[in-house]
């Protein structure tokens, strides 16, 4: 299983919101992430919702709502993927409580993988958008 797809989604939609000629509409931003255009709009919608950028109906698209070493990249995947703290991994359901390891593993591994939510969320908070556009500007020709 991989981690939901809409914090690099989101990403790729800030990012091009933060160096493309407006108007950034939903079906222009899909053809670049290579989507539909409804994906669009749903995670633009949790990113106005958050705070992150304004968009406006039609064919005004979207704008950034804060410079881009303002917003982190914490930001970004908490604004769409909305994981609680210690919800990141997910038990499996009904482990047998008659079994030696089925009646532990939650236990067991409970604090490591609430350890590496938060060093993954300690990584994202140091990292901002604008180290994700001069990253891509740096691999333009």
């Amino acid at each position: 299983m991989k981690i939901s797809s809409r914090f690099t989604v989101a990403t790729h939609i800030l990012s091009l919101v933060a160096t493309q000629e407006p108007p950034l509409t939903s079906d222009r931003i899909a053809e670049s992430v290579n989507t539909n255009p409804v994906v669009i709009r749903r995670i633009s919608g949790q990113l106005k919702k958050a705070g992150l950028i304004a968009v406006k109906a039609g064919t005004g698209g979207a704008t950034l709502l804060k410079p881009l070493w303002e917003i982190t990249l914490l930001e970004v995947y908490k604004a769409v993927d909305s994981v609680e703290d210690g919800e990141l991994f997910q038990f499996h359901e009904s482990p047998n409580p008659n079994c030696e390891v089925g009646a532990h593993i939650q236990g067991a591994m409970e604090q490591t993988l609430l350890d590496a939510q938060t060093a993954m969320e300690q990584v994202l908070a140091e990292k901002t958008l604008a180290d994700v556009v001069e990253a891509i500007k740096a691999e333009l020709p």
